[in-house]
């Protein structure tokens, strides 16, 4: 709100229940956990999973949340929104970067 932005959070109305969403600009933002969406799934994140506590669980689990965000993702842009991406971590150690990125 400091940066003149008005949002709102939520919106169940949007496919994936963006969380935070700038509807003037028709932007939908997902601030994802790395972990129950894959971050750096395919070099090396799978492997420790799979090493892991419920192998056969968690695999499918991650895997069925980053099809469901994919499908998601191309469902809002087919709607004509704008879909950005963050790793949780980013925001909280990164926030200005993911403002600006935004901005831009």
């Amino acid at each position: 709100w400091s940066h003149g932005y008005r949002y709102r959070k939520y919106v169940s109305s949007l496919p994936g229940k963006p969380d935070i969403v700038l509807t003037k600009y028709k932007i939908c933002i997902f601030v994802d956990s790395e972990y129950f969406h894959g971050k750096d799934w395919d070099v090396g994140q799978c492997e420790r999973v799979k090493n892991g506590t419920h192998p056969d669980y968690w695999v499918s689990k991650i895997e069925n949340n980053m099809k469901r965000d994919r499908e998601q993702e191309a469902e809002l842009r087919g709607k004509g929104w704008k879909v950005m991406r963050f790793w949780s971590r980013d925001v909280v150690k990164n926030t200005d970067e993911c403002i600006k990125e935004i901005s831009d």
